[in-house]
């Protein structure tokens, strides 16, 4: 199966050059290519998207704003010829940062990157599974050697940690090697919430939030500031973030 890409530029020539690039790869295909961010939802709403590469500084909404409003990406590759926002590419978790004019041995790396990850999540997580015994899911998981079963009522928190994660339930701390990213992909979103780069919460195993925290069993995690208004969203709360 091809890996599907959504190129978002606002340059014609670097669309084009990004074009040539990925006609050269097997396994990828072009969905899609848009001039801006608001032409580019119509892409994610009605495709399947699985790349995006994209450019910062665009007309009517910044490519990093746009991906901010995104609540479960795809992977993301980042063109731009500004070198200031690499903070916020790590924050969104991009794949890689390129510099523009944007070589294909440069690219190549990127692609390889994606290669590499998506191999890696493959192997580890299946998604969510139906238990035959009743009516709870699971997920498999790997730890060194094990597949482990973890049952989705019993995890508390998920904290990323680079190549890692650690899956926090009411028996036990899990490591795995796979990605927060991918997690939030497969998790559901009615059961679990991205408060923060590094986190992923149980809604319903939260004891107390503030703007800035939320606990569980007793530990304060914080609430990223990209990811506030969404999470106080998400939980139903009505006050605004500044008198909160």
């Amino acid at each position: 199966m091809k890996t599907k890409c959504l190129i978002i530029d606002s340059e014609p020539l670097a669309r084009e050059l990004i074009k040539s690039y990925i006609g050269k790869l097997e396994n990828f295909e072009i969905i899609n290519e848009c001039s801006n961010a608001i032409k580019a939802l119509e892409s994610l709403r009605e495709k399947q998207i699985d790349l995006i590469i994209i450019d910062i500084q665009m007309p009517e909404i910044s490519g990093i704003d746009f991906l901010r409003s995104l609540k479960k990406p795809p992977k993301i590759i980042i063109t731009t010829a500004y070198r200031e926002f690499a903070l916020e590419a790590f924050e969104l978790e991009a794949l890689d940062y390129l510099l523009k004019p944007v070589s294909f041995e440069r690219f190549l790396k990127a692609i390889n990157k994606y290669y590499r990850i998506n191999r890696d999540e493959i192997k580890i997580l299946n998604g969510p599974c139906p238990n035959p015994e009743g009516n709870d899911t699971f997920i498999y998981v790997k730890e060194n050697k094990r597949v482990i079963k973890i049952y989705m009522k019993e995890i508390r928190y998920i904290e990323g940690l680079s190549e890692y994660v650690q899956i926090y339930t009411d028996k036990k701390k899990v490591v795995t090697k796979t990605s927060l990213v991918m997690l939030d992909e497969k998790l559901p979103s009615e059961q679990f919430l991205r408060i923060h780069k590094s986190y992923i919460i149980s809604i319903p195993k939260i004891e107390s939030f503030t703007a800035n925290t939320v606990e569980i069993a007793g530990k304060e995690l914080p609430i990223g500031r990209s990811f506030k208004t969404a999470v106080l969203s998400a939980l139903n709360f009505s006050g605004t973030v500044s008198s909160f």
